[in-house]
C-alpha cells in the first residue's frame, strides 16, 4: 500500500459510513474481523499497512482487540469509538496510550449520526488531539460535507461522547412514558450540567461541552430513534427486558455499559450524576416510574 494510503477498522454502520465518506476523495480500505462484501475489504495484515487508520471497534473489546492483534508502524490513528471501559473504568486515550504514542492519535466526537453520512448529508465533528497535526493531516481525506474541528480537549471529547448516550436512553424513557416535551427539555439541559460537573472533576474544559462535543451531540442522541440509545430508553420504558431489547437492535448501545462506568467512577469519587445514576438502577431492572418519583425529589442542585 502507498504511504498515504488510509483504512478504516470495523465495519458496524459508523465504520461504513466513514469508510463511505472518505472513499469519496482518495480510495479507503477498510477490515473487520468478519468478511463483508465492501469495496476495498482487505485483510488484518494489508489495513495494519496503512499510514493511516481509523478505529470504530466498540470501547468495551477495544483492549483486547489491540492486545491481540494491533502491531504499530508509526501510523497515525483516530479512534471513532465512544464511551467508557466498565472493567477497568478506563477512558480510551488510557486504554490507546498502551499502543500508540499520544502524539500519532485523536478522537473524533460531534453529532453525527452514521445514515445520515451515508447520504452525504451536512456534517460537523471534531478532531481532537494533542497534536494539531493529526488533526490537518486527516482533515484532507474528508469529503467537502463533512467540517471538521480542531480541539486539543481529549478528556472533554471523551466524557461528552460517552455521556451523552446515557442521558439518549434517559430521554428515550422519557419520550417512552409520555411524559411530555417539558420533561425531555428539562432532562436533556440538567443531563448537560451533570455530564458537565462529571467533565469538571477529570479537568475538561468547559467549551467542550457548550459545542459539537456536547451539546450538540447530546441534542442530537437524545432526540431522535435513529439513536440506538434512545431506542433503547423508548423500550425500557415499554417494561421490555434489556436482553431482547439489545438483542432486536442488533447493534452496540454504548450507553448501557457506560452508564455502570459512570456509577461506579461518580460515586469513588462522590460526583453528583443523578440521571446517571437511576440509568444505570433501570438498567438493572429498577421501574422507571419509580426513577422519575426520586428524581423529582432529588436535590436541586444548580
Amino acid at each position: 500500500m502507498k504511504n498515504s494510503s488510509i483504512g478504516v477498522i470495523g465495519a458496524g454502520k459508523w465504520g461504513q459510513a466513514l469508510h463511505f465518506a472518505l472513499n469519496k476523495s482518495q480510495k479507503t480500505y477498510i477490515y473487520s474481523r468478519t468478511y463483508r462484501q465492501i469495496d476495498n475489504f482487505v485483510s488484518l495484515e494489508e489495513i495494519l499497512n496503512c499510514q493511516y487508520l481509523i478505529i470504530t471497534i466498540p470501547v468495551q473489546q477495544i483492549q483486547s482487540w489491540l492486545s491481540n492483534n494491533f502491531v504499530f508502524k508509526n501510523q497515525k490513528v483516530l479512534v471513532a469509538s465512544k464511551g467508557i471501559e466498565v472493567k477497568n473504568k478506563k477512558f480510551l486515550d488510557e486504554i490507546y496510550d498502551e499502543f500508540i504514542p499520544k502524539s500519532n492519535i485523536g478522537f473524533i466526537s460531534g453529532p453525527s449520526f452514521a445514515s445520515e453520512v451515508m447520504k452525504s448529508l451536512p456534517t460537523a465533528i471534531v478532531i481532537n488531539s494533542i497534536n494539531e497535526d493529526i488533526y490537518k493531516e486527516f482533515n484532507k481525506f474528508f469529503p467537502s460535507f463533512i467540517k471538521i474541528y480542531y480541539s486539543s480537549d481529549i478528556v472533554g471529547a471523551q466524557i461528552t461522547g460517552a455521556y451523552k448516550n446515557v442521558i439518549a436512553i434517559a430521554a428515550g424513557i422519557c419520550e417512552g412514558l409520555n411524559l411530555g416535551n417539558n420533561a425531555k427539555a428539562s432532562l436533556i439541559s440538567r443531563g448537560l450540567v451533570e455530564m458537565y460537573r462529571f467533565g469538571k472533576f477529570f479537568k475538561a474544559k468547559e467549551e467542550s461541552f457548550l459545542g459539537l462535543s456536547g451539546s450538540g451531540d447530546l441534542f442530537l442522541t437524545a432526540n431522535s430513534k435513529l439513536s440506538r440509545n434512545f431506542t433503547v430508553g423508548l423500550n425500557l420504558a415499554k417494561n421490555r427486558r434489556l436482553e431482547d431489547i439489545l438483542n432486536d437492535l442488533g447493534q452496540t448501545a454504548e450507553g448501557v455499559k457506560t452508564s455502570q462506568a459512570i456509577y461506579e467512577l461518580a460515586k469513588k469519587h462522590n460526583i453528583y450524576t443523578p440521571i446517571a445514576n437511576e440509568v444505570k438502577l433501570i438498567l438493572d431492572g429498577k421501574i422507571p416510574q419509580n426513577s422519575l418519583k426520586d428524581l423529582l425529589n432529588s436535590a436541586s442542585k444548580v
